[in-house]
């Protein structure tokens, strides 16, 4: 019987995973995420994926970030009617997440025919919000470790991943084969989340390599934040923190709450303007089965922050003084309320826009990494005359040391690897540390590469 994957995303990029598995007639698409960074990357968002969209049979997502599940509401907008299996966490973050994205869609748009900045007459959002709140009534929430039958010889199972809240590993039975997906890897010491589960044995595997040729530096998170909060409180600047709204501005929170605990940063205003991350902070006491925190801790890293709801209370922040904090999203500027703030905020040196984990190619953060004294914005460009700084050991993915570790103490043994989700270099960097340290098959997929499973 034969078996197949296609994998139609996060090759030969960190965004857009989608990777469609065939077998005995059932076609089983694991991961729907948007392309997201350079604009050749973006594009792809509009062009009609090479399957029948139709004949896709269900959905089965690692997590709710919107490079691997923002795609479903285009989906189902273009002829998807399966069921979408996801953890409950997930769907959770996933009635937050799509419905958002939908909105900010729109209101980019809007924005764009109001200034005519754009290329299109009129701009049109890839989905809107009401066609992402209609997409949730296809999920199906299942446990982690509990094996669910998609009927045809073909059943998956779940199994934690730590990276956020809900995220999960896939392991997907195809008749005598068994395919292991990690999804984004979380790191062995988190804050918050426990560290991933150990694989079983799998025939197939496929492997993230957003950090595939990196290693996190050995900073201590709390004092580098201490240090950049004490620098600029003093000369009475302001932070701008882009912050994925989903687990790492949680993370941050936490740190806040720590530092405010332990006396060692003053009491000054400090604002979560991300009504998406205000929800998803929420789901930490819903689900505390899936972090370390107390209900203690929940409630101190939940209160740390003021938070802002409205438009009209968004914009007022940019007229304030510092000192002053303001976490806001997307991690990446690709979008959201803190294109605003850095509009606000960045020409004034005092101020420190601080960058938090991986940056795409092509993405604004990206840029900003890279010391470009301008960024484009709305069509316009702002000059940059803030300090640009990081936070440099607090992403959520494991890096490749951890990711060989993590492997090491799996004994999974599969008979070939595929390395998706990274850049080139990480992707076939991770693909050599891989033959170097097991002698596995690791190849690094091209997108739209079909595979016949041996």
């Amino acid at each position: 019987m034969k078996t197949s994957i296609q994998f139609l995303g996060g090759a030969g990029t960190v965004t857009g995973s989608k990777y469609l598995v065939r077998h005995n007639g059932q076609n089983i698409l694991v991961d729907c995420g948007l392309f997201q960074g350079l604009k050749t990357l973006r594009v792809r968002n509009w062009n009609p994926l090479p399957i029948n969209i139709a004949e896709i049979d269900a959905v089965v997502l690692t997590h709710a970030h919107v490079d691997h599940s923002g795609y479903i509401p285009r989906l189902i907008k273009d002829g998807f009617r399966g069921k979408i299996y996801a953890s409950e966490a997930t769907f959770e973050l996933c009635k937050i997440l799509l419905p958002d994205s939908g909105y900010l869609m729109e209101e980019e748009a809007a924005y764009l025919n109001k200034r005519k900045k754009t290329k299109h007459s009129p701009a049109l959002p890839l989905f809107t919000q009401a066609e992402a709140e209609d997409a949730l009534r296809y999920f199906t929430p299942v446990p982690f470790n509990s094996r669910v039958d998609l009927g045809k010889e073909v059943s998956f199972e779940l199994a934690y991943a730590g990276h956020i809240l809900g995220a999960a590993q896939i392991i997907l039975q195809c008749g005598e084969r068994k395919i292991a997906f990690t999804g984004d890897i979380g790191r062995m010491q988190d804050a918050l989340l426990y560290p991933p589960a150990r694989l079983p044995g799998a025939d197939y595997l496929v492997v993230e390599s957003t950090y595939g040729n990196r290693l996190h530096k050995e900073t201590n998170l709390a004092d580098k934040l201490e240090e950049i909060i004490l620098e600029t409180h003093a000369r009475g600047g302001v932070i701008i923190i882009p912050a994925f709204a989903v687990g790492r501005a949680q993370v941050l929170m936490y740190h806040l709450s720590e530092l405010r605990k332990a006396g060692r940063i003053p009491e000054f205003p400090m604002y979560l303007n991300s009504p998406m991350a205000e929800s998803a902070s929420d789901l930490l006491m819903k689900f505390r089965d899936l972090h370390r925190l107390s209900v203690e801790d929940c409630e101190a890293t939940c209160n740390i922050v003021k938070y802002i709801h409205t438009p009209e209370h968004s914009r007022w922040l940019n007229d304030q003084k510092g000192p002053m904090l303001i976490i806001s999203a997307s991690g990446m500027l690709t979008g959201g309320r803190v294109l605003h703030h850095i509009k606000a905020f960045a020409g004034d040196e005092r101020n420190v826009i601080l960058l938090t984990g991986y940056q795409a190619a092509g993405t604004r953060g990206e840029a900003l990494q890279r010391g470009a004294e301008q960024i484009k914005i709305h069509g316009d460009y702002v000059t940059i005359r803030a300090q640009v700084r990081e936070l440099e050991n607090i992403s959520a993915h494991a890096d490749y040391g951890e990711i060989i570790s993590w492997l090491e103490s799996c004994n999974i043994g599969p008979r070939r690897v595929f390395v998706t989700h990274g850049e080139p270099v990480a992707a076939d960097d991770l693909r050599r540390r891989l033959i170097d340290k097991f002698g596995w098959h690791a190849m690094v997929p091209d997108l739209g590469q079909l595979v016949e499973l041996a």
